[in-house]
């Protein structure tokens, strides 16, 4: 009955010259004129000039972005500013959805969506891109696997998403490398580490792809399930009660960032125009010895020399420890444990390098979170005896790392190893 009523509809519509929805309308809304709910047509198809609302996730503020790399660790702290500001999201997602789901609730209903896809396939890369005007690349490993290896993810990966981002006609391509990247880089411990070179060559075929691309560089990155802080409380890092660093941690000086940081910055580079084609630079307010940090840490989880007969002692003095290092990447290729394994600890080892003349996170407008302010929250559930109900000041408030001047870095490098 619906269908003759619809076309009965239809053809006094083409009799009268009105159009199919005026005359629904009418019959919806006798009083109304026959136009007045009738749709407008749009002045243009730019997402920009559609947007609605206040601000918030239940807005849109014009970006339509595809997040690649969005169940990381970086990616989930990525997604919530980008719905918390009202931007529609594209989560590209390969393997279980059980994965991704949980990102549902970044944005309102119908702000994310999902889409499966595989690095090596250009079609499903093409079908998550072709309705966003901003594509962020957060994919990378830090090991490798029989699947993948650091040129097919970091090199030809990169290479591949900005160049059909390219055809693609997307406004901005954010590109996440990471800090200390050379072409060249002098191995410290391991040979033929190639984490590093792999990233500087996955910029060079991103900028080739994408001139404009806006590249971040960051530095150790923690936070909630990061993969710093938790690297150094695993007790696989440890041998037995001590931690083995390279040359004590006293000749590497490291800059860490707080993830939040980073997502902000990345939101800020999509909002501003000037950013593109530049590279940022994503370190903390302070540098510190590596041998500072890791003893303040320590001293948060309340494992230090006092209670714990904690120490740190030079890793190239005991060669069992890299043979539990290697030992770990041959029974768990998949996930070595605790994150330990060779690439990891060349990297550790490293010192951070901030170019002069390179812009860092306060030139996108970040303030810097103090890792004082935010690493004890972070150590919390790795404190010895957790759940001991602890009288009133009965533990005195770990004293935080010194930071290490400009001069006394210098005179630290002075002698050659």
């Amino acid at each position: 009955m619906a269908a003759i009523v619809l076309t009965r509809n239809m053809q006094l519509a083409k009799h009268h010259g009105t159009g199919v929805v005026g005359v629904l309308c009418m019959r919806g809304y006798a009083a109304a004129a026959p136009d007045a709910d009738a749709p407008r047509p749009l002045k243009t198809t730019n997402p920009a000039a559609m947007k609605r609302g206040t601000g918030g996730r239940s807005s849109f503020n014009g970006i339509v972005a595809t997040v690649f790399g969005a169940t990381g660790f970086l990616g989930r702290y990525v997604c919530n500013k980008l719905g918390k500001s009202g931007s529609q999201m594209i989560l590209p997602y390969r393997g279980d959805d059980s994965d991704v789901i949980r990102l549902k609730v970044c944005g309102d209903l119908g702000q994310v969506l999902f889409h499966f896809y595989n690095l090596e396939d250009p079609r499903s890369i093409r079908d998550a891109v072709k309705h966003s005007n901003v594509v962020i690349n957060l994919v990378g490993r830090d090991y490798e696997t029989k699947n993948f290896k650091f040129k097919d993810v970091h090199v030809n990966g990169a290479a591949r998403l900005a160049s059909i981002c390219r055809d693609a006609g997307v406004e901005r391509f954010i590109h996440v490398s990471s800090l200390n990247v050379e072409a060249n880089p002098k191995p410290l411990y391991v040979k033929n580490a190639k984490w590093l070179k792999s990233k500087y060559d996955g910029e060079l075929q991103v900028r080739d792809a994408f001139p404009n691309a806006t590249i971040i560089r960051p530095a150790d990155i923690y936070g909630s399930e990061d993969r710093f802080l938790r690297y150094y409380a695993h007790i696989w890092r440890r041998q037995f009660r001590s931690m083995p660093l390279w040359h004590k941690g006293e000749r590497t000086v490291k800059q860490p960032v707080f993830v939040s940081d980073v997502a902000q910055a990345i939101v800020n580079a999509i909002k501003d125009p000037d950013s593109a084609g530049r590279i940022y630079q994503a370190v903390g307010p302070k540098r510190y010895q590596l041998s500072e940090l890791v003893d303040w840490f320590h001293r948060v989880m309340r494992k230090d020399q006092k209670r714990w007969s904690y120490m740190r002692y030079d890793m190239r003095l005991d060669p069992t420890f890299m043979m539990k290092v290697k030992l770990t990447s041959l029974i768990c290729p998949g996930a070595p444990v605790g994150g330990l394994h060779a690439e990891r600890i060349e990297r550790e080892a490293i010192t951070d390098k901030v170019l002069p003349g390179v812009p860092t996170l306060e030139d996108l407008g970040v303030h810097l979170t103090a890792m004082e302010d935010q690493v004890p929250w972070e150590l919390r559930p790795y404190r010895a005896a957790l759940y001991y109900d602890a009288e009133l000041g009965e533990f005195e408030a770990p004293s935080p790392p010194k930071a290490i001047e400009a001069r006394e870095e210098t005179r630290l490098f002075a002698n050659p190893l």
